[in-house]
């Protein structure tokens, strides 16, 4: 008779799992910024993400971040910190939240003229047409006058006088008025952006995305929500320092000309602008 164990004891426990749970979007972001030595005052300062939204997320509470949009945003730029590829935690994340969030569809054409009604250069043609009436004017003026003065014309032309001409416009002043045309009033204060300045105009178009500013000094020129439709201009002496909290949803213009920069719906991005640009890129 055995007094071994039988083979009833060498069957695995029931109820271990054969394989550990995947671990959460925080836990993995946490223990990677811990094993490259960081703290999350550290990450917040590299990433411009507030401190209480880097706490949220490791805790896996994504609600702070303001929707779906801004978590992935989040996600991305927190992982690139720590060192980890943020693809699988986006996967994780939409795998845990329904799925990639649709991309928000363009505004209506009729809606994107009515935003840029200032981007319109001046009337050239109504401005040409405006000198050619004068210039008719002035000549039917000359041959009418010309024609009821008749020899007498030529008598104060002898004199020396000829104050009927005179106080009349020339052709070459008529024809100057089109070379430096008055300004649009409708034309952005940011196109009259000062050459010894940085001038940096944001506008969010077709949604609403958080944004931060800051001057040469590192000094908050503003942190917040820039809501659908409105913009604002920050200047400085030599540097304007931006994050883009969705980068997709802002139009920027930088000393008076846009950028056109291919920014992702939900990207984040960090730009420094200078007194020299726009430059390549």
């Amino acid at each position: 008779m055995s007094i071994g164990n039988s083979p009833e004891d060498e069957r695995p426990f029931e109820g271990v799992p054969q394989e550990e749970a995947r671990p959460s979007i925080g836990h993995t972001l946490k223990q990677a910024r811990l094993a490259a030595g960081l703290t999350v005052d550290d990450v917040s300062a590299a990433t411009r993400v507030r401190i209480v939204i880097v706490h949220a997320i490791e805790a896996d509470d994504f609600a702070p971040c303001g929707g779906d949009v801004y978590a992935r945003g989040h996600i991305r730029t927190l992982a690139k910190a720590v060192h980890l590829d943020p693809d699988p935690l986006l996967e994780q994340y939409d795998a845990d939240h329904g799925g990639r969030p649709a991309p928000t569809p363009a505004a209506p054409m009729f809606e994107a003229e009515r935003i840029r009604p200032e981007r319109r250069g001046p009337n050239w043609t109504a401005a040409m047409v405006a000198a050619i009436v004068a210039v008719v004017g002035f000549v039917a003026f000359t041959a009418f006058k010309g024609g009821t003065d008749g020899g007498g014309s030529e008598q104060q032309v002898a004199e020396g006088g000829a104050p009927e001409q005179s106080t009349s416009p020339s052709p070459s002043a008529a024809t100057r008025k089109p070379a430096d045309p008055k300004p649009d009033p409708t034309e952005s204060a940011i196109a009259a952006a000062p050459r010894d300045k940085v001038t940096v105009q944001v506008a969010a178009v077709d949604r609403p995305s958080w944004i931060s500013a800051k001057d040469h000094n590192g000094r908050l020129l503003f942190d917040g929500l820039l809501k659908e439709g409105d913009s604002k201009t920050f200047q400085d002496s030599s540097k304007v320092n931006l994050v883009l909290g969705d980068a997709g949803a802002i139009e920027l213009h930088v000393n008076g000309k846009k950028i056109e920069d291919d920014f992702q719906p939900g990207a984040v991005e960090r730009l420094t602008y200078t007194k020299g640009d726009p430059q390549v890129g």
